[in-house]
């Protein structure tokens, strides 16, 4: 393709939802780019036990880079980098996107940007470790299974640390919430329900996080506590920037886009897939939406451009319309 054709389809993010979308795309012979950032979610997970397929769990980094290596087996370009500018053209309806290298054009952006969850107040290379080892987690209906009967501990408050709280007591009877800043405020329902559950309220602040030799500890209101896993349920922030800079719209309640069932947002030509999007914030549902993006993508191009791709003459069927041609046949 030359320097100064647009592509047919940008992708941004490449973890599950955009490298999905990749090997969709290149299968159905468009001309594609995805550029990635290197810090899909996905990559955090030390083994996931819940993607179907493995029995034995697979390495997030190991999942992401087998989806690389199928895509790039039909074509797919994966360039490493931040897109930091998206414009939509005006005439040609043509994105324009810059990530280091000048513009590019493309006729179709699939932003799979996904979402960033916030860390609690400890050192990154220990969190990096905590997490490795199963001490730190962030999806209980990723590995809740993986604390059965364990003792755990959830830093956090209002609607997202109780969620999690009471999902979590299903799988463990040792469970504590504790408050991330000052003291619990719960509504009293709220409060009820947790007692009824029979989950420990713990004030904070949740500070001075250690890890020491197979356990997790917080230094909180109560004193030292000590638990086989935490989970920080502190809030996520969803990478919609890009978005708004094409005038997206965004779900003021969750901070996602918002898009059709077909994954279109309310921009034409700008489509989204996996956390960024409302939904079940899993790899298999990123996968799914990746599928149907690339799809409506592909056919929305097709409705426009018929002719998506020349069809190839084989040899033998050339030959026999030479022979037809000059009488020979």
């Amino acid at each position: 393709m030359a320097d100064n054709e647009p592509y047919d389809v940008l992708i941004i993010g490449g973890g599950p939802a955009g490298l999905t979308a990749a090997i969709y795309l290149s299968r159905f012979h468009l001309d594609i780019v995805v550029v990635d950032e290197g810090k899909s979610r996905a990559s955090w997970i030390p083994c996931s036990h819940n993607h179907a397929g493995y029995p034995d769990g697979i390495n997030g980094k190991e999942l992401l880079e087998l989806m690389r290596t199928q895509a790039q087996k039909y074509g797919t370009k994966i360039e490493t980098g931040r897109v930091h500018r998206l414009d939509k053209e005006e005439g040609d309806g043509l994105f324009s996107a810059d990530w280091g290298a000048g513009p590019r054009q493309a006729r179709a952006v699939l932003l799979a940007t996904g979402l960033t969850n916030r860390k609690p107040p400890m050192d990154p290379e220990l969190h990096d470790e905590a997490m490795a080892r199963g001490l730190i987690r962030y999806c209980p209906i990723c590995d809740g299974y993986e604390v059965t009967d364990k003792r755990v501990g959830i830093i956090g408050s209002g609607k997202g640390g109780v969620g999690e709280a009471l999902f979590l007591r299903s799988y463990t009877a040792d469970v504590t919430l504790i408050a991330p800043d000052a003291s619990l405020d719960l509504p009293e329902e709220d409060r009820r329900k947790l007692e009824e559950a029979g989950v420990t309220l713990v004030d904070g602040p949740a500070e001075a996080i250690g890890c020491v030799e197979n356990c997790i500890t917080i230094d909180t209101a109560a004193g030292l506590l000590s638990f086989d896993s935490i989970y920080p349920a502190l809030g996520s922030d969803t990478h919609t920037g890009l978005a708004e800079m094409v005038g997206a719209k965004i779900n003021p309640e969750d901070c996602c886009l918002v898009c059709d069932d077909k994954m279109r947002t309310s921009v034409e030509g700008l489509y989204a897939a996996g956390d960024v999007v409302h939904g079940l914030d899993q790899i298999s549902h990123a996968m799914g939406e990746g599928g149907q993006a690339a799809t409506t993508i592909r056919n929305d191009l097709a409705a426009k451009r018929p002719m998506l791709r020349q069809p190839v003459v084989p040899a033998s069927s050339e030959t026999e319309r030479e022979m037809e041609e000059t009488g020979d046949a």
